[in-house]
């Protein structure tokens, strides 16, 4: 038996729950949340874009990198799973965050989310875009159908078209979701598994294949913490998404336990996916600069493009409808992400009340929704037609939102808890030790990428002013969320003053 008390010790009542918000309850179990989150880190579609930049900063140290970005991953979703089962709440790190260390850096962490998700949805409809026409042409065995993708207008048309499906499929709820899903992902995971099969049947055929070795894993043979930085940052956002699964806790079955074991087990899956394509990738292509090879830097924007044909011969055109679907699916689940985070900051007054606005038939955020696709939309058009390197660069500006938002909720946990913290072993390893840890990794992997990204050579090599491009995109984004946090605050300040979410340290359970 065991009773619940606050650090006054007296019994925890309402005080600690968090207020429900209109979202359909119980839609979702175990299995399908797994699917969520894999489906928005979209594992063929970060691979073939993350494959080529990787190597070319760590060379064959790729495994080894990460296994090292996997650690504040898997250390980070251990405190989300912490907050989650203390307050289980759609706005995750916003609500979090504000509940540990007050509004204003509660609302920058929500920010950071936000920032992040619309970068990501609009490299995902870049890639859909690409894919798209990609596979039509393979399809129909015509060439010059591929091209099509290089005309900036016709590319920006066919992404809003694939935004506007998302955001359709999203409005409808996560019923409609789930059943997309389960196709989308699965035909993916098949696509990639037949990939490695293929690639380790095949790779000693290969002119630049390299047989495996133990030393990939080796990770001394590293020649810089600067390159280390730089890798973690790039495997980091290999990894993002998975904390999908923590954002749709109020609509999953027994949320506070579902959604924290689904994230951690989301983290697994995909490092297992992650480690089995890399080493056969490496093997059958090798990471020379030439021909197939991961170096190649005609290569690095795609390397399944590259290496499709090679390796699966007239089964190819699988590959490019895994990419087309990875990335179509992570379109329409990370739609998710921004949507609840938008309804949760105006539900607690952090935004204007339309955002909070629920649809009636589906019980989805329905305004928030629409909203996040319109930014994502206009983001990439923006970006798309001013340059592609620009494009190019927002993901490695999205790897210092990644950082910057799962550090400051991980060390948000450790302070949420810190009442408990020395309560039991368990308690100083989950709420305690594991955030800590992966909350420092990840402002250090933070503040050494923003040092090394002033550098106008980071990244594409675009500058103004002699100042990286990526700098200015991460930097500059959030402090676009200080301005507008500031704006905010004047015209909401109730959610500022503390009058919407309590800050407050969580009830603690102890033996009666």
């Amino acid at each position: 038996m065991s009773q619940t008390i606050n650090r006054d010790g007296n019994a925890a009542g309402s005080e600690h729950k968090i207020s429900g918000k209109g979202l359909k309850t119980g839609q979702l179990g175990l299995l399908a949340v797994v699917v969520l989150g894999i489906s928005t880190i979209a594992p063929a579609y970060t691979l073939t874009g993350a494959l080529g930049p990787t190597v070319a900063t760590v060379g064959l140290q790729l495994p080894a990198i990460f296994l090292i970005g996997f650690i504040p991953m898997i250390l980070v979703s251990l405190a989300y799973r912490e907050l989650n089962a203390d307050s289980p709440d759609s706005g995750t790190t916003f609500t979090w965050v504000t509940k540990a260390f007050g509004p204003w850096v509660g609302w920058m962490g929500g920010w950071g989310l936000l920032a992040a998700n619309i970068i990501v949805l609009s490299n995902l409809a870049g890639v859909a875009v690409d894919f798209f026409y990609l596979f039509l042409s393979q399809l129909l065995g015509n060439p010059d159908i591929a091209e099509l993708a290089s005309d900036k207008l016709l590319n920006v048309v066919t992404c809003l078209v694939f935004v506007a499906l998302s955001v359709w499929v999203s409005y409808r709820g996560l019923h409609t979701t789930k059943i997309v899903q389960y196709g989308l992902v699965g035909f993916q995971v098949l696509a990639l598994g037949l990939f490695a099969v293929m690639a380790f049947a095949n790779w000693s055929a290969s002119e630049t294949a390299i047989a495996f070795s133990w030393d990939w894993f080796d990770v001394s043979k590293v020649e810089s913490f600067g390159q280390i930085a730089a890798g973690i940052s790039l495997s980091i956002f290999v990894y993002w998404g998975w904390d999908v699964c923590l954002t749709v806790n109020e609509e999953t079955a027994n949320g506070k336990k579902t959604a924290g074991l689904a994230g951690t087990l989301t983290a697994l899956a995909v490092l297992g996916i992650y480690l089995v394509v890399t080493i056969a990738t490496m093997m059958f292509a090798g990471v020379g600069d030439s021909g197939v090879g991961l170096n190649n830097e005609e290569n690095h924007a795609n390397i399944f493009t590259a290496l499709a044909s090679p390796v699966m011969g007239p089964l190819a055109i699988l590959m490019s409808l895994a990419v087309l679907s990875s990335s179509a699916a992570s379109l329409q689940s990370t739609m998710t992400a921004p949507s609840r985070s938008l309804l949760a900051m105006a539900h607690y007054g952090a935004l204007p009340k339309p955002f909070a606005h629920m649809s009636e038939k589906f019980s989805t955020p329905g305004f928030a929704t629409i909203a996040a696709g319109v930014l994502s939309a206009g983001f990439y058009a923006i970006m798309h037609i001013v340059s592609e390197n620009v494009l190019n660069d927002t993901i490695l500006a999205l790897g210092l939102m990644i950082c910057f938002y799962y550090g400051l909720t991980a060390i948000a946990c450790a302070w949420y808890f810190r009442n408990s913290i020395f309560s039991s072993a368990r308690n100083f390893v989950l709420r305690g030790l594991c955030p800590v840890l992966g909350g420092i990794g990840l402002f250090v992997v933070f503040f050494q990428t923003a040092v090394d990204s002033w550098a106008p050579e980071f990244g594409s090599g675009s500058e103004i002013g002699g100042v990286g491009l990526v700098f200015i995109l991460g930097v500059g984004i959030l402090a676009l969320g200080v301005v507008c946090m500031l704006i905010q605050a004047r015209l909401r300040p109730g959610f500022f003053k503390g009058e919407t979410i309590r800050q407050d340290t969580p009830a603690l359970v102890v033996p009666e």
